[in-house]
């Protein structure tokens, strides 16, 4: 049984720094591709940053240049170093594990979410 536990939300002024932490059990980690999206009220989960699972990163345009994503393999850990954060950030923000099960098909696996919340 896959586990993803979120951690490091809270509460923040504009322009000050968080850091999310998810860690994952079992030891499909190193295999699997990562993922951090964000979800505010009556509005869809969107993508903020995605890794590889060889390390290539990916950014929403919106944080780009101000959100770090980052892969521990040895703790089973992905992390979203967020910087100069703004109001608009403020979400629930969800980890995301894609990993392969055979023959091709792969499966997500989600956290439970951690709040961010950015006052002005």
């Amino acid at each position: 049984q896959v586990q993803l536990v979120e951690s490091g939300g809270g509460l923040v002024q504009a322009g000050g720094s968080l850091r999310l932490s998810c860690a994952a059990s079992g030891s499909i980690f190193k295999v699997s591709a990562m993922g951090w999206y964000r979800q505010t009220p009556g509005n869809q989960r969107e993508l903020v940053a995605s890794i590889t699972v060889g390390g290539t990163t990916s950014y929403a345009d919106s944080v780009k240049g101000r959100f770090t994503i980052a892969r521990d393999n040895a703790k089973n850990t992905v992390y979203l170093q967020m910087d100069s954060l703004k109001p608009e950030d403020t979400a629930v923000y969800y980890c995301k594990m894609t990993s392969p099960a055979g023959l091709g098909v792969k499966y997500d696996y989600w956290g439970q979410g951690t709040q961010v919340t950015v006052s002005s």
